[in-house]
């Protein structure tokens, strides 16, 4: 059995669809399966490769928009002859990662005119920002035309989370149901814990009892990466520091007046930056952004790592009160600023957080049983 995942983003890009691409196509290999990634091209990489779990990648060209953010198909001879050789392939099922991207629209309508059955799975709990008040109208305008072409291609409509599904009705589309992002917490914890881990402390140079706040993901506005620092610098907690781990479009500007207590990591190797949650004390999430369901708080929960994060999509799924993690309403500085004193200096509390989403995330949101939902869907057991 052949599954075909087309992603607009994958690997060596970080983040939460990539990952949730490359774990599940992993998964597909381990069962004895073929998976074939569908991406964008890359500087430096090739139109071809199987990597080496096994995984099959294809990259066609596209025109970079939004700084890579938003790829868009390129046209052209070896566009053609990609994609000829691509539908050639017997393939049993298509799952397609976002509804928004135009590689997620050419793989619908081409799965639909070639009678191959086709998943489509959703990441985001609003619309797309764009910057400024005409552009997200613009923005929003483009994501609901979207949406009724994808509906009229048919494929079968999935959510990473029950607020993914909820978001999905505002097109008028109604989900099947969830195929959770996950994660293998033993993996996770596995590297977090590895023989040859980094001390972050010791790299950092900081004394082995200081506290740690961390950002992990791309540094990108949207993210809300700029107000964590300033709100960590205006509560100022004793004994602690703040580690923005990631790359993006913001990381310039972030350097060039970082205040102390703050480190800017760039980016970092995965098991790195699992080693870094396990040895942090919070983890922090202030997102603008609507996401479906950051990968990262799974990361964070497998590692022992308590959340404090913005109301987004798939937050109370994992965090149902706040026993579990503190969920803000909004990136309002002072409040961040008071949420992050409260968590960093209550033990008690971050104990009792990382436990119960430990145990939450065991029950609710592993990749053996969403790849097992997948192999179901694609009609084998």
């Amino acid at each position: 059995m052949t599954i075909c995942f087309f992603s607009a983003q994958y690997l060596p890009t970080v983040g939460g669809v990539e990952r949730y691409t490359f774990n599940l196509a992993r998964r597909v290999v381990a069962a004895g399966h073929t998976a074939l990634v569908v991406t964008s091209a890359l500087p430096g990489l090739p139109e071809e490769e199987t990597d080496e779990y096994g995984i099959r990648i294809l990259r066609l060209p596209v025109w970079p928009l939004m700084n890579g953010r938003f790829p868009v198909l390129r046209p052209g001879r070896r566009m053609k002859a990609l994609t000829r050789k691509l539908w050639k392939q017997p393939i049993d099922l298509c799952l397609i990662n976002t509804r928004f991207y135009v590689s997620s629209l050419y793989a619908a309508y081409q799965c639909r005119r070639r009678r191959i059955p086709a998943v489509l799975v959703d990441h985001s709990t609003g619309h797309l920002p764009m910057g400024n008040g005409l552009l997200n109208a613009a923005g929003a305008c483009y994501e609901h035309m979207a949406a009724a072409f994808l509906k009229a291609c048919r494929p079968r409509f999935f959510g990473v989370s029950q607020a993914v599904c909820r978001w999905l009705a505002h097109f008028g589309i109604q989900a099947e149901g969830q195929l959770y992002n996950a994660v293998d917490p033993a993996e996770v914890r596995a590297l977090a814990n590895a023989p040859d881990r980094v001390d972050w402390r010791e790299k950092l140079g900081l004394p082995a009892d200081q506290k740690l706040a961390v950002y992990l993901g791309r540094v990108i506005p949207e993210k809300g990466v700029a107000e964590l620092i300033r709100a960590f610098s205006a509560a100022a907690p004793a004994g602690c520091s703040l580690v923005v781990a990631g790359d993006g479009p913001l990381l310039p500007r972030l350097r060039e007046n970082c205040p102390s207590g703050v480190y800017l990591a760039g980016s970092v190797p995965y098991a790195q930056a699992m080693q870094l949650l396990a040895q942090a004390q919070l983890y922090c999430l202030p997102t603008y952004y609507a996401e479906g369901f950051p990968t990262t708080f799974l990361e964070a929960a497998a590692c022992g790592c308590p959340i404090l994060t913005t109301r987004t999509g798939g937050s109370d799924e994992l965090l149902p009160d706040e026993r579990y993690g503190v969920q803000l309403d909004g990136v309002e500085e002072t409040s961040l600023a008071a949420a992050l004193t409260r968590c960093l200096t209550d033990e008690a509390w971050r104990h009792q957080a990382a436990r119960l989403t430990g145990q939450r995330l065991e029950e609710r949101f592993t990749w053996d049983a969403v790849t097992a939902r997948l192999l179901e869907l694609a009609g084998t057991k």
